[in-house]
């Protein structure tokens, strides 16, 4: 997408700790508690108890080949094999290895159907969830995987693991194994909506292996794990392969028949996206996914490309396309005044950049749920007002208008009018021009530094930096190698850093860590802007407690509002689709997923295709 797309791009599953773990589900109240073979949130499933596969797979896709790939991951190098713990910086691909106890339909919003477990009960108050296990569910090394896996990951995942596993599993207090089919989650509080879904998505871990191996210390041994894959030959930030397991224990299952078709699977890393490229033109990898728009505009005019050996294709991306921008570090004292934070949305010239350096490749965004039925439009609805009515008198009247939209440049670069109200924006809130510069009653000048990783974004920060500087702020291009940027961010040391978080269709208790007061100052957590506001949590409590999709969507449109007027980061833009450039050797479903590209686990590859092209 993007130029930044890359940046810690952190969907639902990294909120869960794993790059691309499944996104969380929604658990819907069971009829009694008869044990069902998957639930779903806001309405019936789609699949009968007797489905044979998905939809969006081929059941008769062939087995074997490889797939060799660049990530999608901000972080160009890895340390671990750990992507459990906020040490390190782990490998891609870890999900591959780990199985869950239920699977998610990637062409329903908020389905799971039973994987480790066959079946599952949800009484109607929703307080518990009871798990009912496969007796032949493995690990890979032969060993049965057992209730006492399940609560030993409950229990090592909330008690040791990221924060963002302990805010997810906050009001999951305890796991029980009636036998060793068997185990019983029970819940607190009145959000407790989402919490089957999470315990059903949390990667699976073997409590023997890691009474002999330590779980709070970055690693390069292969964990123990049960999925589809392990982990192969690896050299720590260069590659790192998964090989199909043919003993793989559940491969014949409904939820994963036509899937996991390559042999192997190899993430490269590159340390920079002109070397990447050059990489796949010169056949070092076999696929791509391109996120700068210039580059997809200029760079691949090649006779490969020309000829159809190496396709260029894009495919539609129908989840929310998340909140992608410049997060402002509220904590700090110059960035307290949301007309300062304002004021830097005015500065930045979208128009310009979209026609100068992205071909008009791209839309602006406005929302935290972008590209989705959640974005809030226009005016609020009587039933936003009712949820925003108790909290009039801590918020602006700005909640209580149209949705807030970035202002429209004339696309000069310099737009006067826009650079004229900043001004005015930034003089209000007691930074006039002294000496050519913005100084407070303190006497301190407004500076703001950029944090980086990677020199690629300095064209985006450059003329941004320029129009500050018309105004009086110092702007500066600060960029670091990959592991003090990762410190940096885990401690918030930091004015303005370049992110891109992606909600689900369903969010859930995920918005805490990214929007919730209790994270603002939680070493590592994902609300890198401190947003700390009672509306906000009261109405992200909303969601959660909601009893239909359309309550759901009304409570988020009500958040939208709020967290637009705060006005915590400087948005960027976004493209709903995937652009991907590959070497003519794979095959894929006629159906693509609604929220799944599906790269890793529904194509396949094609030995006579490979051999045309001198692959084999």
């Amino acid at each position: 997408m993007a130029p930044i797309t890359r940046r810690r791009v952190l969907t639902i599953a990294a909120l869960s700790g794993l790059g691309a773990l499944l996104p969380p589900i929604r658990a819907r109240a069971a009829s009694g508690q008869q044990p069902r073979y998957g639930f779903s949130t806001f309405g019936e499933l789609k699949y009968p108890p007797d489905f044979q596969h998905f939809d969006y797979v081929d059941p008769d896709a062939p087995k074997g080949g490889k797939l060799s790939r660049t990530g999608t991951s901000s972080v160009n190098t890895f340390n671990s094999l750990n992507p459990f713990i906020i040490r390190g910086d782990a490998a891609q691909g870890m999900e591959l290895t780990f199985d869950t106890l239920m699977a998610r339909a990637q062409d329903e919003p908020d389905a799971m159907y039973g994987l480790v477990a066959h079946s599952v009960e949800i009484p109607e108050d929703r307080m518990s969830a009871t798990f009912h296990l496969r007796p032949e569910a493995r690990f890979s090394d032969g060993s049965p995987l057992t209730a006492e896996d399940v609560v030993f990951t409950f229990e090592a995942l909330k008690n040791k693991g990221s924060p963002s596993y302990r805010i997810a599993l906050n009001d999951v207090v305890s796991a029980r194994a009636v036998d060793p089919q068997q185990v019983i989650f029970t819940f607190q509080g009145e959000n407790v909506r989402d919490l089957p879904g999470r315990v059903a998505g949390l990667p699976l871990l073997s409590k023997a292996y890691y009474q002999a191996h330590s779980f709070e210390q970055t690693t390069l041994e292969p964990p123990l794990g049960s999925g589809p894959y392990k982990v192969g030959p690896l050299r720590q930030g260069t590659f790192i392969t998964f090989l199909r397991r043919d003993d793989y224990w559940a491969k014949d299952l409904p939820v994963n028949r036509g899937r996991y078709n390559f042999d192997e699977i190899r993430f490269e890393y590159y340390r920079d996206r002109t070397a990447e490229l050059e990489g796949l033109k010169a056949r070092a990898f076999l696929l791509r996914q391109e996120f700068t728009a210039r580059d997809w505009a200029t760079q691949y005019d090649i006779p490969a490309v020309r000829n159809g050996q190496l396709r260029r294709e894009e495919l539609p991306d129908r989840n929310p396309s998340g909140a992608q921008g410049f997060f402002i570090n509220m904590r700090r004292d110059k960035f307290t005044d949301p007309r300062v934070r304002k004021a830097l949305n005015y500065a930045f010239d979208f128009e310009w950049l979209n026609k100068n350096l992205f071909y008009d490749s791209y839309t602006r965004t406005n929302s935290v749920f972008e590209n989705s039925e959640l974005k809030a439009e226009g005016t609020p609805s009587p039933e936003e007002l009712t949820l925003l009515e108790p909290f009039k008198s801590s918020l602006t009247d700005e909640v209580f208008g149209p949705a807030y939209m970035s202002p429209v440049s004339n696309g000069s670069g310099q737009d006067r009018k826009l650079l004229r109200e900043a001004a005015r924006l930034l003089d209000e809130a007691g930074w006039p021009i002294k000496n050519g510069r913005r100084t407070n009653a303190a006497g301190e000048a407004l500076t703001i530094e950029f944090l980086m990783f990677e020199p690629t974004f300095e064209r985006v920060v450059a003329p941004y930096i320029k129009n500050l500087r018309l105004l009086g702020i110092e702007g500066r291009m600060r960029i670091v190698d990959t592991a003090q940027y990762q410190e940096r961010l885990k401690n918030f040391d930091f004015d303005l850093v370049s992110q891109r978080f992606v909600l689900g269709i369903t969010p859930g208790s995920e918005l805490f860590a990214l929007f919730g007061s209790a994270a603002a100052d939680d070493v590592g957590s994902y609300n890198l802007a401190g947003i700390r506001s009672k509306t906000v949590d009261a109405l992200m409590d909303r969601i959660l407690r909601a009893n239909s999709r359309q309550e759901m969507v009304t409570a988020a449109h009500a958040l939208d509002r709020v967290l637009r007027a705060e006005h915590f980061w400087v948005p960027h833009w976004y493209s709903a689709k995937h652009r991907l450039a590959y070497w003519d050797v794979f095959s894929r479903p006629d159906k693509i997923a609604d929220y799944a590209l599906g790269i890793e686990d529904t194509w396949w590859y094609e030995p006579e295709k490979a051999a045309k092209l001198g692959f084999n």
